[in-house]
């Protein structure tokens, strides 16, 4: 059960009402992470527009849904499991490749040197070794994929962290993050 409120259509202030329409008609649904961000218009917007921000970043959306799936791995999210195990299936990742990159592995060498960057990252609090660094060059990720590899980490944990302390309701098939990555 949630621990902080998922704010429905009817109780929307109206900065957040209108961040829902724009969400479903982007999606369909409010994602109840969006529900819970809503109870400050500000964070929720800013949750969108880094989201976005990102998108318009060198990495596809698939690249992208891996590093959270491995995130959310790495941090136990089960509502991040879930939701980004759904948009990757959505875009045609294979399921078992969903199930690695929850564990922080990857089918493609560039693939597996941002997923293993990333889950340093988490593990490390941003505090990675010259090593990490080192190994994610010698993969071939330039100085650009380093910078973005980290910004999505970062815009993964802040949705990880939300869902832990508000125990958002999952709304998508449910996967557990600690079962994946274990």
């Amino acid at each position: 059960m949630a621990r902080i409120t998922q704010i429905s259509d009817s109780a929307a202030t109206p900065e957040a009402a209108a961040l829902f329409t724009a969400i479903k008609g982007k999606i369909g649904m409010v994602p109840n992470l969006y529900r819970v961000a809503a109870n400050q218009p500000a964070v929720l917007a800013g949750l969108l527009g880094l989201g976005e921000s990102l998108g318009r970043g060198s990495f596809d959306a698939r690249t992208r849904e891996a590093i959270a799936l491995a995130v959310a791995g790495a941090n136990a999210c089960d509502y991040c499991a879930s939701a980004h195990s759904a948009i990757s299936a959505g875009l045609k990742v294979a399921p078992e490749a969903v199930k690695a990159h929850l564990a922080g592995r990857a089918e493609t060498p560039r693939m597996a040197a941002i997923l293993r960057l990333a889950v340093a990252i988490v593990a490390a609090k941003g505090m990675i070794e010259d090593a990490d660094l080192d190994a994610a060059r010698a993969a071939g990720l330039t100085e650009a994929d380093i910078v973005e590899t980290v910004a999505n980490v970062v815009a993964n944990i802040f949705t990880n962290y939300l869902n832990h302390v508000a125990a958002t309701d999952i709304d998508f098939p449910v996967v557990s993050a600690g079962k994946a990555a274990a």
